[in-house]
């Protein structure tokens, strides 16, 4: 891990360094189907490089930044596609939908940030997002053979797609089961990088042997709730009321990780590269610390098996106060 010591990495309460943190495995999309969900079942995650046409997303990229580009978060004589966050302006006017608050969906920032907000949100509902980018057939048609549910593959229609302009407030320790409650944990999320990620630049990371954790930590509560006589609706219910009101395990992923004896697992991404990880693997982001300002842009889609139970809520698209 060459230069991971020097770089500005950082979480909530504190620095990511070569002792509490590690790099991800990456995999070719083209390794025989076998060994792909080997690596899937054993680390819970699966970080694909350039499983999507690098042209695909930057024209994405390029679309979502334009559309931004007449609240002034960009800085003058940039091309959008860039991304390049204005440093004369401050972050709390470009808030990120989802980070820090993954749970509530409320609209975040005030009036200062209300038109902003507003278009990217807006952005979920176009046709270069929602039909081209979030149906996209390369990633489609992977995830239907990695799963083998072929026809069955389902996109679900809710997604999250997220800026994250630097030195604003990344997001917390969380799994995304615990927003899926409505079905069975049998979806696949793809974490989709739509630009170039500096290993400082706001990227997800993952906790090593995640995976393992989320369930067993699900299967404590649902055990404890269970053993005070609670049905199974009732376990459920006291689950997600017992989680913070973000819906997250933790807002300090530094010490999270002590606290469970592993590392987290982290990488720069590229344009074209996607992360596919299981419904309790534990992730959150780090600080945007990009030294040229880059805005960090990403989104979540996800898929399931639509012959089995699955969250219908996450059929409807995006939008505040829906409380998914």
């Amino acid at each position: 891990m060459v230069g991971l010591q020097a770089e500005n990495l950082s979480v909530n309460d504190g620095p990511l360094t070569q002792a509490n943190a590690t790099l991800l495995r990456p995999s070719s999309p083209s390794l025989p189907l076998a060994e792909l969900r080997a690596r899937y079942e054993a680390d819970g995650y699966l970080f694909l490089k350039q499983v999507l046409p690098r042209e695909d997303v930057l024209s994405a990229r390029e679309s979502y930044f334009t559309s931004l580009e007449s609240t002034g978060v960009l800085k003058p004589k940039t091309a959008p596609v860039e991304g390049i966050f204005d440093p004369a302006k401050s972050h709390l006017d470009y808030p990120g939908i989802g980070a820090g608050h993954v749970g509530g969906n409320g609209k975040p920032g005030g009036d200062r940030a209300a038109a902003f907000v507003d278009l990217a949100l807006d952005a979920h509902y176009q046709d270069w997002y929602a039909e081209k980018f979030c149906r996209h057939p390369a990633l489609y048609d992977f995830v239907a053979r990695l799963t083998g549910w072929g026809d069955d593959t389902l996109n679900l229609r809710r997604t999250l797609l997220r800026n994250n302009i630097p030195g604003s407030k990344p997001i917390g320790v969380h799994y995304d089961q615990i927003f899926l409650r409505y079905g069975e944990p049998t979806s696949v999320t793809a974490w989709v990088p739509m630009g170039d990620i500096k290993i400082n630049g706001g990227g997800l990371i993952y906790l090593e042997d995640g995976d393992t954790l989320g369930v067993e930590l699900e299967q404590a509560f649902f055990k404890k709730a269970k053993d005070a006589g609670l049905s199974d609706e009732e376990a459920k219910s006291a689950f997600n009321t017992n989680m913070m009101s973000t819906g997250l395990l933790s807002e300090f992923p530094v010490g999270f990780a002590k606290e469970h004896g592993r590392r987290w697992l982290v990488s720069a991404y590229e344009a074209g590269d996607v992360v596919l990880h299981k419904p309790h693997m534990i992730h959150a982001s780090t600080i945007n610390n990009d030294p040229d300002n880059v805005i960090r842009l990403a989104t979540d889609l996800r898929f399931c098996d639509s012959s089995k139970p699955y969250d219908k809520r996450w059929m409807n698209s995006y939008r505040f106060g829906d409380g998914v």
